[in-house]
């Protein structure tokens, strides 16, 4: 700039209207924060179910007395997540109305989380259920046929949510259980086997003040045990298709149903993969504890598919069977098999 032109400028600057100056906005007089509002007055309860957005929680407001208040997600949590089995705490309208709606205000800490992916290729996780402590592995044991590589996926993912694993085989009056209890008896995994008017008694006590899922292909019968279970829980059952050997979805989102004896089941959707993306390949075979012995025998870095593997060898001892060898290479080489 010209120094006389600049020099003008300096002394004429007072004789300007704010027509002549551009103003930049400012910020404001109230400063931003990040403190978010403590809701004191909160109440606390628990999700049973997910709807298109409206979470359908259980308030106890005395020992006798609890209601079902739906509520949706409050800005302030972003974008974390709800799901069946939180803990939450609720503002607004908790008056349990029909037009009455709450907001979810914050998400506990959860104890346990049970993930699963699409498929094995799959980046993105999905959050099956919070905070429980039980998986229960629902198998046919005929009609669909039961299938080995889903217990074993099912298995690998509970250890990975730190949850106890429980197998449920059903339809012990289409199928005899011995084989699938001589694979995974030596495992320790409790296993009960059910049928049609069967008595219930022994897996109640397996289920009694526990947080357990089911989960389960679909047509296995997990909607017809629910039943049984929670004799007013009213889900709908569906058939196996001839064809294909597989059953149609009857549970469309998951539902958290109270056991009269106490405790919690979560029914969950059947599925017909449970992908393990999630999970590093060099932790898979974490679930698979009657080969981690036998792993300690490896090379350094081994990926457990190369011939200087030593778990071939731990096999032929007879530490435990090939068929749970050949499943846990599976998923190492093929974790994206729907059919396994």
């Amino acid at each position: 700039m010209d120094r006389h032109v600049g020099a003008v400028i300096a002394r004429d600057w007072k004789h300007l209207d704010e027509d002549d100056v551009r103003v930049r906005p400012g910020r404001g007089s109230r400063p931003r924060t990040r403190q978010r509002p403590a809701h004191e007055d909160a109440v606390s309860g628990l999700v049973v179910a997910v709807d298109r957005g409206r979470y359908r929680v259980l308030v106890r407001q005395s020992k006798r007395k609890e209601i079902l208040v739906t509520a949706m997600r409050a800005r302030e949590l972003g974008r974390k997540g709800v799901v069946v089995g939180d803990q939450v705490a609720l503002v607004g309208d908790v008056s349990g109305q029909p037009d009455a709606l709450a907001r979810v205000v914050r998400v506990e800490p959860r104890t346990s989380v049970l993930r699963r992916t699409a498929d094995d290729t799959e980046d993105v996780e999905r959050i099956v259920v919070a905070n429980a402590d039980q998986l229960v592995i629902v198998t046919a044991l005929a009609d669909p046929e039961p299938r080995t590589g889903m217990i074993d996926r099912c298995l690998v993912a509970a250890r990975d949510a730190g949850m106890d694993a429980l197998l449920c085989l059903t339809k012990a009056d289409l199928a005899s259980p011995e084989k699938l209890l001589g694979i995974y008896g030596p495992l320790e995994v409790p296993a009960f086997s059910t049928r049609r008017g069967g008595d219930l008694k022994e897996l109640r006590e397996l289920l009694t003040d526990r947080m357990s899922v089911l989960v389960g292909h679909s047509g296995v019968g997990k909607s017809t045990l629910v039943n049984a279970l929670v004799p007013d829980a009213g889900r709908a059952v569906g058939r196996v298709n001839a064809v294909t050997g597989r059953g149609r979805h009857t549970s469309s989102s998951a539902l958290a149903l109270e056991l009269p004896e106490g405790g919690w089941i979560i029914d969950t959707p059947g599925v017909r993969s449970f992908g393990l993306a999630h999970i590093p390949p060099e932790d898979l075979i974490l679930g698979f504890p009657d080969l981690v012995e036998g792993a300690t025998r490896c090379p350094s870095h081994c990926s457990h598919l190369e011939e200087t593997c030593a778990l071939d060898a731990w096999v032929a001892e007879g530490h435990t069977s090939p068929a749970r060898l050949e499943s846990l290479r599976r998923l190492l080489t093929n974790r994206g098999d729907e059919e396994s």
